[in-house]
């Protein structure tokens, strides 16, 4: 009988040895309670934490106060250096109490078995679950040292608030590292987890001073602090911070654009985005982003339902800065940066004349009668008869005035005589996908285009002819920080850069004297091109600057004209932002590519200036495409060195700008 017995005896202690050297090789599961998935802005600095929006950073065990490990201990797990995992004797008396009520009432669920719930399991009361729950612990405990899991655990365990792991919660509650609290404060902190609705100082001041006081004896009963301690730190006035309230996360339509761009197009899977803690680096300055929001804020306070879109990028690399997708990102989520719904108007006009540029058809000082036309088309079969704003008419202007002055009839008569299929072709190389029709109102941005498509086009202007495609993430990083993912911006020359530089001089006429922008000039202190737009229901201004292309819409998303006042608030929208987004960069003016001339020329008769033509301007040519003869047949004086100049129209650049090409 005894040798049975012990053959038994053998049998089973075999049994328990094979078993646990199966629990030692077998992986645990992974893990439901990830690492966060953080966004970072192009400096570094996080945008957003993922994975539910909690609130953590992880911390090694020697970065955490001894008085908050010994008051852990002491309340939720006195054995824990003395167990496997689970505690027989805690087991046991949670069965009594258990069966008593006949049913789950009591937990006897030692740290490694709560670190194996939060990590693995859900938090159902049922046998079965406390089952898994016992088995993952013993597994934890035959793969980490004790320390490993209690370091785990205290950076794990939820604090309320949406506050997960002790340094999180230092900081929420006390405003210090979690190396730096005192006695008292760990003792407060220690029995939170128990209940964060019914033990936080934030829910219930009472509560949770009472079980501090608890936790507090507890450590006596474990002889880890004296009772003289216990007394002194319970009486100790904690400074606990007021609850901050949740500041909503900046760039919202940016974060959802990032999240389609790598679960879209990237093959991040939707889980991976979430829960993998994956450190996403985009392209957005979060001051520009800021100083996007605020302005947008700003501009439409007294117009309540009024919506807007601001998208900017660094033309060099395609960097996307700053994007505001609608007014408040809160209440509605349409990323308006993309509708293709808008028309875009006016603003459309500077790839009609780059196109009429590029054939060497047009230069600065092609003329053309602004008076009311009708423009035959399809053979003679149809008619188009467009008008100006207001039926104001200019009568015979050169580019330059039809570019500031928004000149229909100036827009129409180009793309009729260079051809609209040849204007749509350059709107496809220029990035913009939106389908137009070779029609006498595309001149005009009848067609539907996106913010999106305008800023990336009008950046080309900005990058001396070069196209580089729009980026939002430079960088995909697994928890581990192995690259995921890394961007290969796309570049492309797609116009010469003689041409795209005598149009952006073009285009800065547009904020001078007598230009449709000229309103906000007062505002704008560095050289700046672009173009407004306004159709009935649509405002835009499209401009940039060496250093960034920026497109604003402003309009209604239903369908809804817009009024004389509201069509004017693209332009403040743009320029505010635009001098405070560049704020800390000097001014900077547009560099001179090889193959341009300037020369001065007299705006009446199209021809070089000479001293009998005193109203004349300075204005740049493509090489080749500049005047030759003069508007006078007055010989030109020899340079005595006191050469009167002609005069500017009084903003400080353009002074600048004669100085330079001189």
């Amino acid at each position: 009988m005894s040798s049975l017995s012990f053959s038994t005896l053998i049998l089973c202690a075999a049994a328990l040895f094979i078993m646990l050297l199966y629990m030692r090789s077998q992986a645990l599961p992974v893990s439901k309670m990830g690492p966060s998935t953080e966004i970072f802005d192009n400096h570094g600095e996080v945008i957003e934490t993922l994975n539910g929006g909690k609130n953590s950073q992880n911390v090694s065990l020697d970065e955490i106060s001894p008085n908050l490990i010994q008051a852990t201990l002491a309340i939720e797990d006195r054995n824990f250096y003395h167990h496997y995992g689970f505690d027989m004797r805690g087991i046991a008396r949670a069965a009594v109490v258990n069966l008593q009520h006949m049913s789950k009432v009591q937990g006897a669920g030692t740290i490694t078995q709560q670190l194996a719930r939060n990590l693995y399991l859900s938090h159902e009361r049922t046998w079965t679950r406390k089952l898994k729950e016992t088995y993952y612990a013993v597994q934890m405990e035959l793969q980490m040292s004790k320390d490993q899991i209690l370091e785990e655990y205290l950076n794990q365990i939820y604090y309320g608030h949406s506050t997960y792991g002790i340094q999180a919660a230092a900081k929420l509650f006390f405003g210090k590292d979690a190396k730096e609290l005192s006695l008292a404060e760990s003792a407060m902190l220690a029995g939170i987890p128990k209940g964060p609705r019914y033990y936080s100082p934030y829910y219930d001041a009472k509560n949770a001073k009472e079980r501090q006081g608890t936790v507090l004896q507890t450590m006596v009963v474990s002889g880890s602090i004296t009772q003289q301690e216990a007394d002194k730190a319970s009486k100790e006035k904690l400074t606990i911070l007021p609850l901050e309230k949740k500041k909503p996360a900046i760039g919202g339509y940016f974060r959802d654009y990032v999240r389609s761009i790598a679960i879209g197009q990237l093959g991040i899977s939707e889980d991976q985005f979430e829960e993998q803690g994956l450190k996403i680096y985009t392209t957005l300055d979060i001051n520009a982003q800021k100083v996007a929001e605020e302005v947008v804020t700003d501009q439409l306070s007294k117009f309540t339902e009024m919506q807007a879109a601001l998208i900017a990028i660094d033309p060099r690399n395609g960097y996307i800065k700053a994007m505001v997708g609608g007014r408040d990102y809160g209440e509605n989520q349409f990323n308006r940066v993309f509708a293709d719904s808008r028309q875009p108007g006016s603003s459309f006009k500077p790839i009609v004349y780059v196109t009429a540029l590029q054939q060497k058809q047009y230069t600065p000082i092609t003329q053309f009668k602004s008076e009311p036309t009708t423009f035959t088309y399809d053979n003679g079969r149809q008619s188009y008869t467009p008008g100006n704003f207001g039926n104001t008419y200019y009568n015979t202007i050169d580019l330059r005035q039809a570019i500031a002055k928004s000149d229909n009839i100036f827009a129409v008569h180009t793309l009729l005589e260079v051809g609209a299929e040849n204007v749509i072709a350059t709107a496809q190389k220029m990035g913009i996908k939106s389908p137009m029709k070779p029609l006498p109102s595309l001149a005009l941005g009848t067609f539907p285009i996106s913010p999106f498509e305008m800023a990336s086009a009008f950046g080309i202007f900005a990058n001396q002819g070069v196209r580089v495609e729009p980026t939002a993430i430079v960088r995909i990083e697994d928890s581990r920080g192995r690259p995921l993912y890394e961007s290969k911006p796309v570049m492309e020359k797609v116009i010469e850069a003689p041409y795209t530089y005598v149009m952006t001089q073009l285009m800065e006429s547009v904020f001078e004297q007598g230009g449709t922008g000229n309103r906000v000039s007062n505002v704008l202190k560095r050289p700046v091109a672009g173009k407004t737009g306004t159709t009935n229901t649509d405002a835009w201004l499209v401009g940039y600057t060496p250093e960034l292309s920026t497109a604003v819409w402003v309009g209604y998303d239903k369908d809804r004209n817009i009024s004389t006042v509201e069509s004017h608030l693209a332009a403040p929208i743009f320029a505010e932002f635009t001098e405070r987004a560049l704020e800390s960069v000097p001014p900077k003016l547009f560099a001179v590519p090889e193959g341009v001339v300037s020369v001065y020329i007299d705006p009446a008769s199209g021809k070089l200036a000479n001293e009998g033509c005193p109203n004349s301007r300075m204005e740049a040519f493509v090489e080749g495409t500049e005047p030759t003869e003069y508007c006078t047949e007055q010989p030109v004086k020899k340079d005595t060195g006191k050469t009167d100049k002609p005069k500017g129209n009084g903003t400080w650049w353009e002074d600048l700008k004669r100085w330079w090409n001189e």
